[in-house]
């Protein structure tokens, strides 16, 4: 149910009420990425704890491959939390999917070993990843839409776009703290129980979402909802809007794991630089990468979502090439992190207004149905399988063509950005019932 102070309206919000439902609901948000993307950043460590003695590639190869499955379980997650969110509200959605990413990473936390339970340990790891999976489904969608709901009218791009940057601010810390405990500890410990710390952190970092959801300002209430509410039958009405949401995640998640998850071990295994100095490229990288969040959110206030995206879009098709091949190449850690934040910059033009322009496509009775579901399918086909096509390619000795891959994913982005509508003409956040 909604609480009593649900039914005032977003756009008569203090700016006070405003900043605390955003940073409320923006917490949530870091608890639940950054518990899903320690994942990828310990893998490196912990890969020959749950799989048999065998090469070092194909024990990453494995790990990835459970990272991904992770993945196919959002379109599950975005539906049950979407359905939830549309009929329930935003708040409840929210707090249940941020406890059950923390109930995945207590169970990796605590894992037995390969050693110790033999096959049951990769099994018990993969039911880790799937409650991980569903979790991040649901959230993803349910915090694009009330960030984008809880902004108002007039700053929408640079408040929507505190998803991405809380959402990177998680996968900062985790990498933070991977290479605090790294420095702390030896290389043995660290693949023997450092890289259990990490997700512990992330465990107890959940249940603090509890302590926030009374700021959470209700933006769904009874009388925006309606019988048809989270309803598959009632978002078939709105196919080119979901068209239009995978066309656009395809290429901006497949470039964003690219560059952030997937770095890590391209600076290590392709670039040939060591681990710590990967972690702190990474480190440098992300800062500023959260950063710019805000400062394209604001942009796109002033001239339009799809013209950032086409933007995105259009850099993302002629520069990933390049920028991926001249990584590999480079010479110094300082030219690698320069190519590094420069796929980044590119990105940014998707990131910042990637929850946003989802948000505005769909109508408040299936919005959380139609960004989570929508969004969901596209992010586990293209961003969940980004690790392991690229690690299947680099296998094969044909590392190039991972090259090729995103650059034609990207190119069908432009294709959507071209098509896609413009929201300054008609915004159905701006028609708050059905």
């Amino acid at each position: 149910m909604t609480s009593s102070h649900a039914t005032v309206s977003t756009d008569e919000l203090s700016h006070t009420s405003r900043i605390k439902a955003i940073v409320a609901g923006s917490a949530g948000n870091l608890i639940e990425w950054y518990g899903f993307f320690v994942y990828a950043l310990t893998a490196l460590y912990f890969s020959g704890s749950f799989f048999p003695k065998s090469s070092e590639m194909i024990q990453l190869i494995a790990t990835s491959a459970i990272f991904a499955v992770g993945f196919f379980f959002r379109p599950v997650g975005g539906w049950y939390f979407g359905r939830f969110a549309d009929r329930n509200g935003r708040q409840a959605a929210m707090v249940v999917s941020v406890l059950l990413m923390g109930l995945g990473s207590l169970m990796i936390a605590v894992l037995p070993t390969y050693a110790q339970i033999g096959v049951f340990a990769p099994i018990l790891l993969l039911l880790s990843r799937i409650i991980q999976g569903f979790s991040t489904g649901g959230q993803y969608g349910t915090a694009a839409n009330y960030l984008s709901e809880i902004a108002g009218k007039n700053r929408r791009g640079f408040y929507s776009s505190f998803q991405y940057v809380t959402l990177i601010c998680g996968q900062l810390l985790a990498t933070a703290l991977i290479i605090l405990l790294s420095h702390i500890l030896s290389p043995d410990a660290m693949k023997s129980y450092g890289w259990r710390i990490a997700f512990l952190v992330g465990a107890i970092g959940a249940g603090t979402i509890l302590l926030f959801r009374h700021a959470m300002h209700e933006t769904s209430t009874e009388a925006t909802r309606s019988k048809n509410a989270g309803k598959i039958g009632e978002l078939k009405k709105h196919i080119p809007a979901c068209l239009t949401v995978a066309g656009l995640t395809a290429g901006g998640s497949l470039s964003f794991y690219t560059f952030t998850t997937y770095m890590q071990k391209y600076l290590v295994g392709t670039t040939h630089l060591s681990k710590d100095t990967a972690n702190n490229i990474m480190l440098g990288a992300l800062t500023i990468f959260m950063c710019l969040q805000p400062i394209v959110g604001s942009l796109a206030d002033k001239v339009g979502r799809r013209n950032i995206l086409m933007t995105f879009a259009i850099l993302g098709t002629l520069f990933t090439l390049p920028i991926l091949a001249a990584i590999a190449h480079a010479n110094s850690p300082l030219v690698a992190f320069g190519l590094v934040m420069a796929g980044l910059v590119i990105n940014t033009f998707y990131t910042a207004v990637s929850g946003l322009f989802k948000a505005e496509l769909f109508p408040m009775h299936v919005r959380a149905l139609g960004v989570g579901l929508s969004y969901g399918i596209a992010n586990a086909i293209f961003g969940g399988t980004a690790e392991n096509v690229a690690l299947g390619f680099k296998a094969a000795n044909h590392e190039h063509y991972f090259y090729w891959y995103v650059t034609i994913i990207c190119a069908i982005s432009v294709v959507t950005a071209i098509f896609m509508r413009d929201t300054r003409k008609f915004n159905p956040l701006d028609v708050p019932t059905e």
